[in-house]
C-alpha cells in the first residue's frame, strides 16, 4: 500500500471576507476531489482572509501513480487562477512490501 499526502500553500490575495475565501476553495476543492479522487481538507490560517493551506491524501498500491496524481493535482490547483500557489510539498509512503 502507497499513501500520498500533499500540502499546497495558498494566497488569496484579492479576497476580503472568510466567506470569499470559502467560496474560492470550495470551488478548488470541488474540482480537485471530482477530478482526481482524492481527498481534500482546509488545515491551515483557517481564520485568515488571505492565505490557505490545503492538505490532499490519496492511497494506491504503486509509488508512482500515487507521485504523479498528486503532481497533477499541484497543476490543477496553480491552473485554476483563483488562488496562488505559493508553496507545495508531496511526500509519499510505503506500507510493507507493495504486494497485495
Amino acid at each position: 500500500m502507497v499513501v500520498g499526502t500533499c500540502r499546497l500553500e495558498l494566497r488569496m490575495p484579492h479576497t476580503s471576507s472568510l466567506k470569499e475565501k470559502r467560496q474560492i476553495l470550495r470551488s478548488i476543492k470541488d474540482r480537485v476531489r471530482n477530478r482526481f479522487n482524492v481527498s481534500v481538507a482546509e488545515v491551515g490560517y483557517l481564520e485568515e482572509w488571505q492565505r490557505a493551506t490545503l492538505a490532499v491524501a490519496c492511497v494506491s498500491n504503486e509509488a508512482k501513480v500515487v507521485d504523479e496524481m498528486l503532481s497533477k493535482v499541484v497543476d490543477c490547483v496553480e491552473g485554476h487562477g483563483l488562488a496562488l500557489l505559493m508553496d507545495y510539498a508531496i511526500d509519499v509512503v510505503v506500507h510493507g512490501d507493495g504486494s497485495p
